[in-house]
C-alpha cells in the first residue's frame, strides 16, 4: 500500500472512530445540551406509576428512578407515559432519551435495544382469574384464554409450553376489564401490578378474583433501556443502577411506593459486599 493509499485508510479509519464516539456520546450531550432528560415510564400503573389527579402527571417508583438520573446529570427531569405498542419505537426515534419502565430482559428486545447490563429488579408474571375457574397451576390455561399487553413477553411461554389461547390488548386495564367482562380467562402480567390491584386500595373491586399461583411466570431481569451504539450512555446508567443498589436506594424506593422489595434486599446485600447480578448479554444487532 503506496502512502496515499495509507493516508486515505488512516483518515477512513479516523472518520469511523470519531463517528462512533460521536454517536456513543449523541444522548448524553443531547441531554445536557437541553437542560432535560427525558425518560419513558409506564404510566399510571400501580405500584410502579401513581397518577397525581391535581396535575395529571405521573409520579412513584420509575419516576424516582429518572429523577435522580437526572439529578446526577444535573438537569430536569421529563416523563413520557409509554405502551406496550410505543415504547420502542419512541426510544429509536428519540423521543425519548431511556426507558425505565417495567420491560424484561428478552433475546428479541436486546436485537434491537441495548441497555444497562445491572439488573434494577427482577419480575415475572401472575395470573389474574375468577376465583371460579378452577385454574390453579400455568398448566390449567391448557386451551384457555389468556389476556396479555401486546408485545408481552409472556405471550410465547403462555402459547409454547402451557397451550394458552393468547389474547393481545392495548395494556393492564383493558386487559382486566375483559377479564371481568368474561371474554379470557385469565390476565397475566406482572406479578407487582396485579397484587397491587387485588390488594390496594381499590382492592374490593376483584372480591370475586385471585392470583391462580404463587409462581411467577419466567422471572427475569429489569433493565433500563438505550438505543444501540449508546456506549457512554449504558456506561452511565450501569455505574448509576449499582450504587442505587449499594445504597439502598432500590428498596427504599420500593417500600415507599409498595413495590414488592424481596429481590431488591437481596440484590442490596450482594452488592455491598462487591457482587451484581447481570442481564444475559447484549446479542447481535438484527439486520
Amino acid at each position: 500500500m503506496n502512502r496515499q493509499a495509507m493516508q486515505w485508510a488512516a483518515a477512513l479509519a479516523l472518520g469511523v472512530f470519531a463517528s462512533t464516539a460521536a454517536h456513543a456520546d449523541a444522548t448524553l450531550d443531547r441531554v445536557k445540551q437541553r437542560g432535560k432528560l427525558v425518560v419513558g415510564v409506564d404510566g399510571a400503573s400501580p405500584p410502579f406509576g401513581l397518577l397525581d389527579p391535581a396535575t395529571g402527571k405521573v409520579g412513584g417508583f420509575q419516576t424516582e428512578l429518572g429523577r435522580d438520573i437526572a439529578q446526577r446529570l444535573g438537569v430536569a427531569l421529563e416523563t413520557v407515559p409509554v405502551t406496550a405498542a410505543t415504547r420502542v419505537q419512541f426510544l429509536q426515534a428519540g423521543k425519548v432519551d431511556l426507558l425505565i419502565a417495567n420491560i424484561q430482559w428478552t433475546q428479541e428486545r436486546s436485537e434491537i435495544l441495548s441497555y444497562a447490563p445491572t439488573p434494577y429488579n427482577l419480575v415475572g408474571g401472575a395470573a389474574m382469574v375468577s376465583k371460579r375457574s378452577g385454574i390453579k397451576r400455568w398448566e390449567d390455561l391448557k386451551g384457555k384464554v389468556a389476556c396479555v399487553s401486546q408485545g408481552s413477553n409472556f405471550a410465547k411461554p403462555l402459547q409454547d409450553t402451557y397451550g394458552a389461547v393468547v389474547k393481545g390488548l392495548r395494556n393492564i386495564p383493558e386487559s382486566l376489564l375483559a377479564l371481568k367482562g368474561g371474554s379470557c380467562d385469565a390476565s397475566v402480567h406482572i406479578q407487582p401490578a396485579l397484587y397491587e390491584t387485588l390488594h390496594g386500595p381499590n382492592g374490593k373491586e376483584w372480591d370475586g378474583f385471585e392470583l391462580a399461583t404463587s409462581d411467577q411466570l419466567i422471572p427475569s431481569p429489569t433493565v433500563i433501556w438505550t438505543r444501540r451504539n449508546e456506549a457512554d450512555t449504558r456506561a452511565f446508567v450501569d455505574g448509576v443502577i449499582r450504587d442505587w443498589h449499594k445504597s439502598g436506594l432500590l428498596v427504599q424506593q420500593a417500600e415507599k411506593f409498595g413495590v414488592p422489595a424481596d429481590y431488591l434486599k437481596q440484590a442490596q446485600a450482594d452488592a455491598r459486599s462487591g457482587k451484581f447480578d447481570n442481564a444475559p448479554p447484549e446479542a447481535q444487532s438484527k439486520p
